[in-house]
Parts: structure tokens; C-alpha cells; sequence
């Protein structure tokens, strides 16, 4: 049994997942009081789920880019329950989550998109790949000008985008493909079936080291 925890942004997401199928999915928008809000909503995703805590197998966390605050207390808790449960756990990128959202399409690239704050987004440009999508350049923070300007070809851009944001880049609609906004949530059932493909791969993170990837405006993000 896997509990999954994204708190990447201001939207959060929480997923248990045994393997076979998606038992109990919770996805919403806190106004930054993801200290108050995670603990509880865990515990009743669990009880939703019928599932208690000493049945989990597996602890999934994204690890960002995202807010400072958001990452640094989604990744408490997963740590706190790895550790005290002696539990195994994995970190997913957030964008990597992101880019699952969409089918590959061969000849398509993808933008996926997180809100970076004053009207900033972190994008990151993925390839397909053997039938997956694969990061193919450093994360960059940028605006959605920047961003338009650099489309020159069929792309798929899903993730966290405004009304404001939508609008400027469906201006180039011959090249935009905007996902609908039911496509672009980030989805903690996503995060937890790529945590669990690396777990029966026999891949863990180490507790002790594994850290966030914090929003750094103006500097690309390694890959």
C-alpha cells in the first residue's frame, strides 16, 4: 500500500494506491496553509480509503520545483511517517507528474508548467522517449511571453496557467495545444504509480538525503 503526497504548489494532492487500482484520491487548493491542512487530510484520506497506517508499504513525495513552503512540509511529513513506519521512500519530480497527465505523441513536444509566483512559471520541456516523456532540457523559470516565444512548433503545454496566461499563448494556436484544465491537475494517483514503477525496479530514495527542488527565478534547474 502507497500513500502519495504533493505539495509541490498552492494545489495539493494526496493518493493511496495498492498497486492495482487508485483507492482514495484527494486534490485541492489550500491558500498556503499547507501546515494546518496536510496532517488531518491524510489521516482522512486513509480512513476513506479504509486503510491504516501501519498497512502502508511505501511513502511517494514530489519533490519540486515549487514553493519553499509547500515542498518543505509535504516532505516532513512523508519523512516523519518513512521514518517512524521504517518505511521506503520515493521522491518524484513534480513536472515529471505534470508530463504523465498527457499520452505521448510522437513529433509533439511538451511544455509542462508549474505556477512560480509574480506571474512567474517553471517549465520544463519534455521528448517522447520510448513511449514515455522524457525531460529533455534544464527547468527554466520564465513568463508567458518568454514562453510563447519560444514555441516554434506543435507543442503540448499542460499544467498550473491562468485565464491571462491560456489567452496569450492559444494566440498561437498553430502551434499550442493547451490541455484542458481537467488534464492539467497534477494528479497524486500519477505521482504514486511512477513512485511504485521504481519501487518494483528495486529503486529508493534515502530519507536521510532526499531533498526538495526549490524555485530558483532566473537560473535553470538541472534536469
Amino acid at each position: 500500500m502507497l500513500l502519495a503526497l504533493d505539495t509541490s504548489t498552492r494545489n495539493i494532492g494526496i493518493a493511496i494506491y495498492d498497486g492495482i487500482q487508485v483507492l482514495c484520491e484527494y486534490i485541492w487548493t489550500s491558500h498556503d496553509y499547507h501546515t494546518v491542512e496536510l496532517a488531518p487530510a491524510v489521516a482522512d484520506t486513509l480512513s476513506r480509503a479504509g486503510v491504516e497506517i501501519q498497512n502502508l508499504k511505501l511513502l511517494a513525495v514530489a519533490t519540486g520545483p515549487g514553493s519553499f513552503t509547500g515542498l518543505r512540509i509535504g516532505m516532513a511529513l512523508a519523512k516523519g511517517i518513512a521514518l517512524a513506519r521504517h518505511l521506503p521512500i520515493i521522491g518524484i519530480p513534480t513536472l515529471d507528474v505534470v508530463a504523465e497527465s498527457q499520452p505521448v505523441s510522437p513529433g509533439f513536444t511538451l511544455a509542462a508548467i508549474l505556477q512560480a509566483g509574480r506571474g512567474r512559471l517553471a517549465v520544463g520541456w519534455y521528448i517522447p522517449v520510448n513511449g514515455t516523456w522524457q525531460l529533455n532540457l534544464p527547468i527554466e523559470v520564465m513568463d508567458v511571453l518568454k514562453l510563447s516565444r519560444q514555441i516554434h512548433e506543435p507543442t503540448l503545454v499542460c499544467g498550473e496557467l491562468n485565464e491571462e496566461q491560456q489567452h496569450a499563448l492559444a494566440r498561437k494556436y498553430k502551434n499550442v495545444i493547451l490541455a484542458s484544465p481537467a488534464h492539467s491537475i497534477r494528479r497524486p494517483s500519477l505521482l504514486a504509480e511512477l513512485a511504485w514503477k521504481r519501487w518494483q525496479a528495486g529503486e529508493v530514495d534515502d530519507p536521510a538525503t532526499l531533498s526538495p527542488t526549490y524555485l530558483h527565478l532566473g537560473e535553470p534547474i538541472p534536469g
